[in-house]
């Protein structure tokens, strides 16, 4: 028999073929290609070929389309599962963003499915059905796959605690542990399928990654024995590999490939073959029962997208994304002045989260506004000390390399995850990297209100609730020194920001500069 292990990870609510750039883009990524890939991929269902499909997680939040499920046609959330039904999917995972919109929101969305999620280190103290099942044991012709679920233990440090209000994510290394060697003992195939990722460099074994918990494949693969193969997703890489034996897939993120590890077993239910692989879908034709699903909604998103917000006076566009984290940038300048606005704070911070980022047209419609600002963050406000800022922005200056002169993104940001939504800048203080200096001794000036900022100096500063829980390995900002947060999304804040303000001016700010 061979047993196909198909999955889908990190679609974030691209259903449709387009990034919504414009009202007729077509990507060449999305659920309903990812789709038809799968249909082929799941055409042989005998006694001989066993397809299994799993979503691995963030399928619910990180598009346009998703945001305006949640915020104005709730009532579509149950068309998450139905598609996922259509997809024959067999096992779902938590990921990090399903909590984005609550609990209540969450149970909406999977209310249509025809299959478990799987919630092994989640524990919850309401004991509430969504999330009951550790794992599902599936049986044909003789053969039993057990296939464990887990999700990655940072949710608490990034979430809105309203949002996870009763739930635990235990440590995910100690959760195989407790369970691989029971499901040994029910099945002839062990699979943990894990919403996170590799740690480690498969071939090297080399960390890739600060060790701090956030994805421990790496760790499961070596300290749980018994596990024939592991799905991951999280970090949006593309992998097909064996580490340890164990075959291992990561199909990216928005549906772009479609992960498939191939186990063949003998006569005594063995596994003698194991092929991990990733099929991108940039040339399949989307699927026609998926997109009959999705496009009514979908044409009342693009008109909602087309809705006109406000003007800008001068040029707010990203032209040069490395020019504009090094020199600063009146889009930049332009969130964190909505930041401080509904906060009342005088310093915040904000990034430009990806290379994808186009800043905003003369005539901004909510278009812009999603497709410059991606993410359903909303703001916390947190008292620090002069100290805590210092770390931080030391913590900024290593986004940059100095090689012969040239200013080059250091790699650490950009491998095995583009992360460039860890390098923040700042409004409101005035602050210089030295880029000559080594890492931790590169700020060289901050001051604040004209003022050298001392270690003690208590100052309040306005970030998003990611970073304010630390997220980005930011440990000097923790849910501890919040001092109030606001429970209205970002994009909604932008929107407001421009009924009050129908004209806003483009001003590139003078408060940053690089030395090199």
């Amino acid at each position: 028999m061979k047993i196909k292990l198909i999955s889908t990870s990190d679609v974030h609510g691209y259903l449709a073929p387009t990034d919504y750039s414009s009202r007729h883009n077509v990507a060449p990524f999305s659920l309903s290609r990812a789709a038809t890939v799968i249909r082929q991929l799941t055409h042989e269902d005998n006694a001989d070929v066993w397809p299994i499909v799993i979503d691995n997680g963030d399928f619910v939040q990180g598009s346009p389309l998703t945001y305006f499920i949640a915020r104005r046609h709730r009532e579509m959330a149950p068309l998450y599962s139905r598609l996922a039904n259509c997809n024959h999917v067999q096992a779902g995972i938590f990921g990090n963003h399903e909590f984005n919109y609550g609990l209540d929101y969450l149970d909406l969305c999977e209310s249509s499915r025809e299959y478990p999620m799987l919630a092994a280190n989640i524990h919850d103290d309401q004991q509430r059905t969504l999330f009951s099942q550790p794992y599902i044991l599936l049986e044909r012709a003789g053969v039993k796959v057990a296939i464990l679920g887990l999700t990655t233990q940072f949710v608490s440090h990034w979430e809105q605690p309203k949002h996870i209000e009763g739930l635990h994510f235990e440590d995910v290394v100690a959760t195989a542990k407790h369970w691989v060697p029971k499901l040994r003992q029910l099945a002839d195939v062990v699979v943990v399928a894990y919403h996170g990722g590799l740690e480690r460099d498969p071939e090297t074994n080399q960390p890739t990654e600060r060790l701090n918990g956030e994805n421990r494949g790496s760790a499961i693969l070596e300290e749980v024995p018994g596990i024939d193969a592991m799905i991951t997703g999280h970090q949006h890489r593309k992998l097909a590999v064996t580490v340890n034996g164990v075959p291992v897939t990561q199909p990216g993120m928005k549906g772009a490939n479609v992960g498939m590890i191939t186990l063949e077993l003998d006569t005594n239910r063995q596994i003698t073959q194991r092929t991990p692989e990733v099929f991108p879908v940039a040339k399949a034709t989307p699927d026609k029962q998926v997109m009959d699903l999705i496009e009514p909604l979908d044409a009342q998103m693009e008109d909602w997208l087309d809705t006109p917000l406000g003007q800008i006076n001068g040029d707010m566009l990203v032209h040069d994304h490395l020019d504009a984290r090094l020199h600063n940038h009146p889009y930049i300048n332009f969130i964190n002045q909505v930041e401080m606005a509904a906060t009342g704070t005088d310093i915040a911070a904000t990034a430009i989260f990806n290379d994808d980022v186009p800043g905003l047209k003369q005539h901004v419609t909510m278009r812009e506004v999603m497709n410059s600002y991606v993410y359903p963050n909303k703001l916390a406000v947190e008292t620090i000390t002069g100290a805590d800022l210092r770390a931080a922005l030391e913590r900024c200056a290593r986004y940059f390399l100095l090689e012969n002169g040239r200013i080059r993104v250091n790699p650490e940001f950009l491998h095995p995850k583009l992360r460039h939504y860890i390098y923040d800048i700042y409004s409101g203080i005035d602050y210089a990297f030295d880029l000559t200096q080594p890492f931790g001794k590169r700020v060289v000036q901050l001051d604040y209100h004209g003022k050298p900022v001392t270690d003690e100096q208590k100052l309040t500063v306005t970030l998003n609730h990611y970073r304010a829980g630390g997220g980005g390995n930011y440990p000097m900002y923790n849910t501890t020194k919040i001092i109030r947060r606001l429970p209205t999304d970002m994009t909604v804040l932008i929107a407001d920001y421009f009924a009050s303000h129908p004209v806003v001016n483009a001003t590139r700010p003078d408060n940053f500069k690089v030395h090199y």
